[in-house]
C-alpha cells in the first residue's frame, strides 16, 4: 500500500484543528497538528508534510511569516485558512506564495476537494519525466522557465510567487490567445475557485508591477473577457 500523504494542520483553535484532522483522516490522509507558528516551523522540518493547512491568525509567529519562511526553502503546497474575508488578506497570502485560500467557516467537502486538487497539481509537477523537454518560453528581454521556476527580465532574475509565474508562463506559452478569468482560474489553480475572479486580477496586477510592457509584447486586458499575452 502506498504511503499516506501527510497534512500539517496549523491552527491555534484545537476544536477546528481536530475537526479538520477528522475530515482528512476519513479521506486516508495522515495528519499532524501544530498550534502556533513556532511549532509549525519545527513540525515542517520533522514531519515533512506533503501539504500545509495554515491559519493566518496564530499566536507569536503569524501565518504570513510562517508561509514566508517556508517559501524561502520549500515549494511544499500551502493552503491558508482565515476567518477574515478582507481582500488584503487574500492578496498578501497569495503574494507570499500560498497555493490557495479558504475562509472559515468552510464546508468539509470543499476543504477536502481543495486539498486533493492542490496535491494533484503538486504531484504532477514532481513526477514529470525528467527527460521531457524543459518548459520554457522566450521573448525579447524575457525568459520564463517553468521547469526551475525562474523568470529572467532584461538579464536579471525576477522573484515572484509560484502562482504568478505559472500564470505568466501559461499566458506567454499561448501568445495572442484570449483567456477568460474563469479559464485562468481553472488552469492555474486546478479547479473552480468559487467564482472569485479577483484572484486573477490580483496576480495580473502584481505581474504588471514586475514585468512592464515591451515594444514586442505585453500583458493585455481584453475588456469584458479576460487577458492575453499580446505579441506584435
Amino acid at each position: 500500500m502506498a504511503n499516506k500523504q501527510k497534512i500539517l494542520i496549523v491552527d491555534d483553535d484545537a476544536n477546528i484543528a481536530e475537526i479538520i484532522s477528522l475530515y482528512l483522516t476519513k479521506e486516508c490522509f495522515d495528519t499532524q497538528v501544530a498550534q502556533d507558528g513556532e511549532e509549525a516551523l519545527k513540525a515542517f522540518e520533522s514531519y515533512a508534510p506533503n501539504l500545509i493547512l495554515l491559519d493566518l491568525m496564530l499566536p507569536g509567529i503569524d501565518g504570513y511569516q510562517v508561509c514566508r519562511e517556508i517559501r524561502q526553502k520549500s515549494m511544499t503546497p500551502i493552503i491558508m485558512l482565515s476567518a477574515k474575508g478582507e481582500v488584503f488578506d487574500k492578496v498578501l497570502g497569495l503574494e507570499l506564495g500560498a497555493d490557495d485560500y479558504i475562509e472559515k467557516p468552510f464546508d468539509s467537502k470543499e476543504l477536502v476537494a481543495r486539498v486533493k486538487a492542490v496535491l494533484r497539481r503538486s504531484s504532477a509537477a514532481r513526477t514529470e519525466d525528467p527527460q521531457s523537454e524543459i518548459k520554457s518560453v522566450e521573448y525579447p528581454d524575457l525568459t520564463i522557465n517553468l521547469t526551475n521556476y525562474a523568470v529572467i527580465y532584461y538579464g536579471k532574475s525576477i522573484e515572484m510567487p509560484p502562482k504568478e509565474l505559472e500564470l505568466l508562463y501559461f499566458l506567454a506559452s499561448s501568445p495572442n490567445q484570449v483567456f477568460t478569468r474563469e479559464q485562468l482560474l481553472d488552469h492555474i489553480w486546478g479547479y473552480e475557485y468559487i467564482g472569485d475572479t479577483r484572484t486573477v486580477d490580483v496576480h495580473i496586477k502584481r505581474l504588471r508591477e514586475k514585468i512592464k510592457d515591451h515594444e514586442m509584447w505585453r500583458l493585455s486586458t481584453v475588456w469584458g473577457i479576460g487577458y492575453k499575452f499580446e505579441v506584435k
